[in-house]
């Protein structure tokens, strides 16, 4: 089923249900017309970070199903699945067999290896002008099987290793699994830590123009002759998925999350305004992922000083989100993110999380609606001091029970409605119009089509809405 403009659920596999068959099941129960689109996290065979240090793509996780099951849901609803571009996991065939043979190995291509990319060793100052997410060197030190060590290239954690994507064998790689992905149903393919593929001496080895564009001209091409889409993941400054967007590419929206929710603390939609006006329509809106919500994407959308009050105002949220979780005993509590559910980060307070629905299904662009939000989920704070991973706060496990029991809610009931709404009314056309209206705490959205239009009125301090 090729991609429609309809909203996109995103879920791991055993996140409603203990795998793929539960999912649809589950889906086809109780989300038939809300949700047009699945976005499966990462359901390949992975050693690390649920799902994204794939050891394969050729082969689903047993515990999940197989990609029968895969298929059947695309059957129904439009699939996402993701390629991890840059990176494939250190217990990986690939990686083994070079760490086993070396030189004599036919992977060893696929690898980025320090002394080879540096000629040598890199001087303080060349590692200093890397974009990092960890504070160390991006390499790891691997060890052969002849006794012998060098360092690998390693952006992420160590079961994440870097590919080379200008090798030819690299390149085979991508072009075979690309085309398998969408031989079992894939509409769009996330790629995954994008901007991060491409490196290059003497830069930030992030986002590195002109060869990124070669990379994704390469990657679409692929991709185009299956009908199908591609979808660039990147975290950082609006400006840069911007210039993907004016090159014809699918983006998301990351800032939309804390422009919303400063709008909600702060009763004002005046910088919503400003970004509705200026961002595109072909892009994916978010307000909750399975990695916390993005504080950088929001650089010059707010002024700082706002961007400081809105990550106090979230710490603020009652005993939901609590600065003591940034402590070193926690892992992947990023400075670039916070981790907290959506609906927690509004103090579960049901009018204010469906007034942010609301706006997110109004702003331009195809929503997607993580599970967890679309349950209108609190913080599992047990599972995250169970992990000691920061992000699954955000990371229930629901069985089908708990899917069925969370229909009862009256959150979830009006979610759910609006869902249908924004998939059916044919105002939301990609093709349209949006007008917005900030005045004080009040925020009108109309969006037009033809002759059709629909309008979001909203008080932003009552958290109060009505949709004409």
């Amino acid at each position: 089923m090729n991609l429609q403009n309809k909203i996109m659920l995103i879920t791991y596999a055993d996140s409603m249900g203990k795998n793929l068959k539960e999912l649809h099941e589950v889906l086809n129960k109780n989300y038939k017309d809300a949700v047009g689109g699945v976005h499966i996290l990462p359901f390949f065979p992975s050693s690390a970070d649920r799902g994204f240090a794939p050891m394969r793509y050729d082969k689903v996780d047993e515990t999940f199903g197989d990609f029968s099951d895969v298929e059947a849901i695309g059957n129904d609803y439009y699939l996402m699945f993701d390629f991890m571009v840059n990176h494939i996991s250190a217990s990986s065939e690939y990686f083994r067999d070079f760490l086993e043979k070396k030189e004599d190995s036919e992977y060893k291509d696929f690898f980025i290896r320090y002394s080879k990319f540096w000629g040598g060793e890199p001087t303080q100052e060349q590692i200093d002008k890397i974009y990092k997410r960890k504070p160390r060197a991006p390499y790891i030190e691997a060890e052969f099987a002849d006794g012998s060590k060098e360092k690998i290239w390693c952006t992420f954690c160590e079961e994440q290793i870097d590919l080379d994507v200008t090798t030819d064998k690299t390149k085979e790689f991508i072009r075979r699994t690309l085309k398998d992905m969408c031989s079992h149903g894939a509409a769009v393919i996330r790629l995954d830590a994008f901007a991060y593929a491409v490196k290059k001496a003497d830069t930030s080895c992030f986002f590195i123009e002109p060869d990124i564009w070669e990379l994704l001209y390469d990657i679409e091409k692929i991709v185009k002759e299956e009908n199908a889409e591609i979808l660039p993941e990147i975290h950082e400054h609006y400006t840069i998925p911007m210039k993907i967007a004016d090159k014809g590419f699918w983006i998301y929206d990351f800032a939309l999350p804390v422009l919303t929710l400063h709008a909600l603390y702060n009763h004002t939609g005046k910088y919503l305004k400003d970004w509705f006006e200026k961002c595109p329509m072909k892009q994916f809106t978010t307000l909750d992922t399975h990695d916390g919500i993005g504080i950088v994407d929001v650089k010059d959308l707010l002024p700082d000083e706002e961007i400081d009050a809105v990550k106090e105002q979230m710490y603020s949220q009652g005993a939901n989100v609590k600065k003591i979780y940034s402590s070193e005993a926690y892992n992947n509590l990023d400075i670039y993110q916070v981790n907290t559910t959506y609906y927690s980060a509004l103090g579960n307070n049901d009018d204010a999380y469906l007034m942010a629905r609301a706006i997110q299904f109004f702003a331009p662009g195809i929503p997607q609606v993580y599970y967890v939000g679309m349950l209108a989920g609190s913080n599992d704070i047990d599972l995250m001091e169970r992990t000691k991973n920061g992000r699954d706060i955000n990371r229930h496990y629901y069985t089908a029970q708990e899917v069925e029991k969370e229909q009862e809610r009256s959150v979830v009931k009006k979610l759910k409605e609006l869902m249908v709404l924004r998939n059916t009314h044919p105002a939301f056309s990609l093709d349209g119009t949006i007008k917005v209206e900030a005045d004080g705490d009040m925020l009108v959205i109309t969006r037009k089509y033809g002759t059709d239009s629909i309008t979001l009125k909203a008080d932003l301090s009552t958290y109060q809405f009505e949709i004409k």
